[in-house]
């Protein structure tokens, strides 16, 4: 190989290794919200808590603090349960550093209101992942609130 050869050789593996580190937190983190809201709508708690660290903390509005993957299960089979339905989230923001990277955005839902009747829902959360070992991003810190009705 001449040194024409090599030179190309770190030069495209300099650029893909470079285009695969800027768009890992970002891309890997929606690809995981996708999983997340298509394990939801499909009424799949256990699919839903799969995406959190085993040692995750969920922090929903009005309640106490849910501690751990299979109490986070829980907490969403209740929503489930209620009726709650439709979910969708939208990425704003997302900043990695290290085995973190927190993510900022909104979400939308149907939730049963008076007579049972579904009203569209809307809020916000604040999301902290980390990096498993096999380097897939998994909810660390999970905290939402519902926007104020129209």
């Amino acid at each position: 190989m001449t040194f024409k050869h090599c030179l190309l050789v770190v030069a495209v593996s300099s650029l893909c290794l470079g285009s695969a580190k800027a768009q890992s937190a970002k891309e890997a983190i929606e690809a995981a919200n996708a999983e997340f809201v298509k394990a939801y709508n499909s009424n799949d708690a256990a699919g839903v808590a799969s995406n959190y660290a085993d040692d995750a903390a969920a922090f929903p509005p009005d309640m106490a603090r849910v501690d751990g993957r299979q109490n986070i299960q829980k907490l969403w089979q209740g929503a489930i349960d209620m009726g709650i339905s439709e979910l969708t989230l939208t990425t704003l923001e997302v900043q990695e550093s290290g085995n973190f990277a927190y993510e900022s955005g909104t979400f939308s839902l149907k939730a049963p209101g008076k007579d049972s009747k579904l009203v569209d829902a809307a809020g916000k959360y604040v999301v902290v992942w980390k990096k498993a070992q096999d380097g897939s991003w998994k909810l660390y810190r999970d905290i939402w609130n519902s926007d104020p009705g129209k």
